[in-house]
């Protein structure tokens, strides 16, 4: 059940970034088997010079298109699976216009514990929902 931040300049019509959600969720389905519903995203446009995101060193310019992705999920993937999810994200997201150098992803993990869905109670730890298998 991963919670799925990404962050945008402002200038992208709804279309666009329905698209670049349901590219992530894609990914995030394939690689990792999870149910369909399990989608948390919250898109959030920034003015023009709000997002600072350079190459790390790493040699590369990147655009005003740059897509900023943080993952908030459970522990436990290989690196193997997050190396797989990251080559899939972009790669669905290159389907949509989003170059291999404008895809800059955060993956952050914690436990079942660390989640509510409603009502105030860690539905993982009270068994109202089962832990997804890793």
């Amino acid at each position: 059940m991963p919670l799925v931040r990404i962050d945008v300049n402002q200038g992208r019509s709804p279309e666009d970034l329905r698209r670049l959600s349901r590219g992530i969720h894609g990914a995030i389905l394939a690689e990792y088997g999870i149910p369909e519903r399990d989608y948390f995203h919250v898109l959030t446009e920034h003015p023009q010079g709000q997002i600072v995101a350079q190459d790390a060193g790493l040699g590369f310019e990147r655009t005003p298109d740059v897509v900023m992705i943080q993952i908030f999920t459970q522990a436990g993937r290989s690196q193997a699976a997050k190396q797989s999810l990251f080559a899939a994200i972009a790669a669905r997201l290159e389907g949509v216009g989003v170059a291999g150098e404008d895809v800059f992803i955060g993956y952050v993990e914690n436990a079942a514990g660390d989640w509510s869905f409603g009502f105030g109670r860690a539905q993982y730890v009270t068994g109202e929902l089962a832990v997804p298998r890793k």
